[in-house]
């Protein structure tokens, strides 16, 4: 009976203990939830004029005051060699001020890039870096910066975003660190081209799903889509009252290989000096220039007579290395008789607003009037939310065409870049089992989101029969989004930097969309060579496209032969394999493309865990930068004085060119720097974190004349990701355009922002602790009764 009464007597009181643990829980969690409800702001990130400091100087906010920021310089000097290019990237951290500081810069390198050289100059002294596991380089790193050593990190965090920190940089000193790396030269319809960025544009990352403190029970928990969103959002100075900063220079030694045609730089003025029939130097005609842009640069040959083949090798350890670039002589055919069903989705963020909304809309103006009549078409548009012109393809009819040329024209730029749903209403295919239709996907964006792994994974997923075709717009597009979403999409990737190469570009696009391709690409090696090759297997080529693959080889000799199919005929390649010229580096870029195809897998063909030793093991090898490790490089002196404390700071970046400030980000306070997203938070491009109304085309095309009133606010993105509920219908052969809306996968709340946010925790505490209240009531209501109490003894 004791034992009876005492779990009796303890049975209510431990039901209370659970709502008791929750409301402990949201009591601790409101400071935290506090703190997020508030953008995220770094010590750093706040720009400050003080009255007794100089009129133009850069000053950082630290916890002890201010410190002026480090100036950046960076020269760039490229050698190419035929189809290879080997750069070395100069940058140099100077601390103009009178406290230790630590230097983080992100900056971007080309998105194929075998980075494996770092060296750090300390005066006369110069320290090699080496390749570790990256848990173990920022570990060493770490260490030497509390020891007050000097040291250098250098980081992957995207195939083409970087983040080199250099450490006790002492006052009024200069570090020089030194970046080296490989890649191949871009072929395409005769034109040769290498791109080198200048700037990590803002990055869109959409917010973290939130977790549902009542009902998650049985239910995976939320993933970020972009977990090290703190990484790529480095701060951004507001050109309309800084001016530009990060000086760049660039010089170029070309040798091509074959006597020199055009050379040309379409964003920057270049001096230019011939010193033969295939070589030439140039540098930026003007001295350096602010990292605000791509710089990019295409050569021509002097004449058609230049060999289709190119072949490059090196030996490594034992074992043999090849580079192959085979184009495939001019196919002579007709363009392609099949119809086609166009699907044009373009990007009308903040971030594409200024000249990148312009290039944007005149290519599609132009593809538009491109379509043939037996083609159909679709407009989707986007920013934080989507629309689609039409409920799906329409005729290309002359009223259609009218329709949807009306529509992009009225396109404006702003708002947040939610492009998965786009990018998903695009791949729907209601015809997925019809062959006597080639269905394409033209996509206009300039890729400046965090999420990528999303978009690739939605590809590879639901890609069909469709191609995707990207259009990288403005001055600093995502080449690494472009690139990989064409591979994954079996299409081709196109830039456009300014108004005047929207012809050009998008001649040269529909040439390729409207021609057949060479199709069922096989390689074929000797027997014995213990051939492993990559990319694996080969993609499609489209009209002046090479066939570019690298391979490794246990013995050379023989003969490779590719064989194809086009337009419904055999083709057929032979290169003998030992008319190879030597090719330093050849290597690296095997592995780089090897890691290149183990990151791109999809996380259901190999373990996450497994993958990250695979592609370790290849950089480690091959001394390689990789998303699994970093070049590291440690001074053995210690030179910061004990006592003295070092403070770190992010550089800021130049806005890219062309970009509207206020479309972005909103209007800041006077003189603040602001970083491109906050965790926890969806910052929409126009500076808001809620999504705009979606506009009602239809109502728009009749009361064309009428003023267009502001759109009310809806759900805070970080509820759910908007989809599209389309209600049309199409009537007489011409569409009607439909009335679109979005919804969010969770029910939206009312509540929007740190007010409601705080609301909704005052509520859910007040709940607990009523309900807490009545249950310890009913309990001492039994237990503290006369006539209970009685009874049990």
């Amino acid at each position: 009976m004791t034992m009876r009464r005492q779990a009796r007597g303890f049975s209510k009181p431990l039901t209370t203990l659970p709502l008791l643990s929750l409301i402990a829980a949201a009591v601790f969690a409101l400071p935290s939830l506090l703190a997020r409800a508030e953008p995220l702001e770094p010590v750093q990130a706040r720009l400050v004029s003080p009255g007794d400091m100089n009129t133009g100087a850069l000053l950082l906010k630290s916890e002890g005051g201010f410190v002026e920021a480090p100036r950046l310089d960076t020269d760039v000097a490229i050698d190419v060699n035929g189809t290879i290019a080997r750069t070395v990237v100069t940058q140099r951290f100077e601390n103009p001020g009178d406290h230790w500081l630590e230097g983080i810069y992100v900056f971007p390198l080309p998105e194929q890039s075998a980075v494996d050289g770092l060296h750090m100059e300390i005066g006369d002294r110069v320290i090699e870096g080496e390749i570790k596991a990256r848990d173990d380089a920022k570990a060493l790193y770490e260490a030497a910066k509390d020891a007050g050593q000097k040291a250098s990190l250098v980081e992957q965090e995207r195939p083409n975003i970087f983040t080199n920190s250099v450490a006790n940089i002492g006052p009024h000193e200069t570090v020089v660190i030194r970046i080296e790396y490989q890649e191949t030269v871009r072929q395409d319809a005769g034109v040769y081209s290498l791109r080198f960025p200048l700037v990590v544009a803002p990055r869109y990352s959409p917010a973290a799903p939130k977790l549902n403190l009542i009902d998650f029970g049985g239910k995976p928990l939320p993933v970020d889509p972009v977990p090290d969103r703190d990484r790529i959002t480095p701060p951004v100075l507001d050109p309309g009252t800084h001016g530009k900063i990060n000086p760049v220079s660039i010089q170029i030694s070309l040798n091509a290989g074959f006597a020199l045609g055009d050379i040309d730089s379409p964003y920057h003025e270049i001096a230019l000096k011939r010193t033969g029939d295939d070589t030439a130097v140039l540098a930026l005609a003007g001295g350096a220039v602010p990292a605000d842009k791509d710089f990019a640069l295409t050569w021509k040959p002097k004449s058609a007579a230049v060999p289709q083949t190119a072949l490059f090798h090196e030996m490594v350890g034992g074992q043999h290395y090849l580079l192959a670039m085979v184009t495939p002589p001019t196919l002579d055919a007709a363009p392609k008789a099949l119809p086609r069903e166009l699907i044009f989705v373009i990007d009308n963020s903040g971030s594409m607003a200024g000249a990148s909304i312009v290039q944007a809309k005149q290519s599609l103006l132009f593809a538009l009037g491109r379509l043939n009549p037996d083609d159909t078409f679709n407009v989707i548009r986007f920013d934080d939310t989507m629309e689609t012109l039409f409920d799906g393809a329409v005729p290309a009819s002359s009223d259609n065409l009218a329709i949807a040329k009306h529509f992009v024209s009225r396109l404006d730029a702003n708002g947040g870049t939610e492009m998965l749903p786009a990018l998903k209403a695009a791949l729907q295919d209601a015809n997925s089992g019809d062959e006597s239709r080639l269905r394409q996907v033209v996509f206009l964006t300039d890729g400046a989101i965090g999420n990528e792994a999303q978009l690739f994974a939605e590809i590879a997923a639901h890609k069909g029969r469709s191609r995707l075709f990207t259009v990288g717009i403005g001055s600093a597009p995502n080449s690494y989004f472009m690139r990989r979403a064409a591979e994954l999409g079996r299409g081709t990737f196109t830039y456009i930097g300014t108004e005047t190469e929207v012809l050009a570009r998008m001649q040269a696009l529909f040439a390729k969309l409207e021609k057949p391709v060479l199709v069922g690409l096989t390689a074929h090696w000797p027997d014995g060579t213990g051939i492993e090759m990559w990319p694996d297997p080969l993609p499609d080529l489209y009209a002046g496209e090479p066939v570019v693959l690298s391979a490794k080889l246990s013995a050379s000799g023989g003969q490779l032969r590719l064989e194809g199919n086009f337009d419904g005929k055999p083709w057929t390649e032979t290169v003998p394999l030992a008319g190879a010229i030597d090719g330093a580096g050849v290597g690296k870029l095997w592995a780089r493309s090897k890691i290149a195809a183990l990151e791109a897998k999809q996380s259901g063909e190999i373990g996450a865990e497994s993958l990250e030793k695979a592609i370790e093991q290849v950089a480690l090898q091959h001394h390689l930068v990789s998303s699994q490790t970093s070049l590291v490089a440690i001074d053995t002196a210690n030179s910061r004085p004990d006592g003295e404390v070092v403070t770190t700071t992010a550089l800021p970046l130049n806005l890219p060119d062309g970009w509207v400030y206020d479309k972005v980000y909103g209007r800041p306070k006077a003189g603040e720097l602001r970083a491109a997203a906050q965790v926890g938070h969806t910052l929409a491009f126009d500076g808001s974190s809620s999504p705009r109304a979606v506009s009602n085309f239809a109502d728009e095309l009749v009361a064309a004349a009428e003023p267009t009133p502001a759109p009310p606010p809806q759900a805070d993105l970080d509820f759910g990701m908007p989809e599209q509920v389309p209600a049309s219908d199409t009537a007489g052969g011409v569409a009607q355009p439909h009335e679109t809306t979005t919804v969010s996968e969770a029910e939206p709340s009312t509540w929007n922002g740190k007010t409601g946010q705080i609301a909704m925790f005052v509520l859910l505490l007040i709940f607990l602790s009523t309900v807490t209240l009545l249950m310890w009531r009913h309990h001492r209501r039994d237990h503290a009764s006369p006539r209970r109490i009685g009874r049990r003894v």
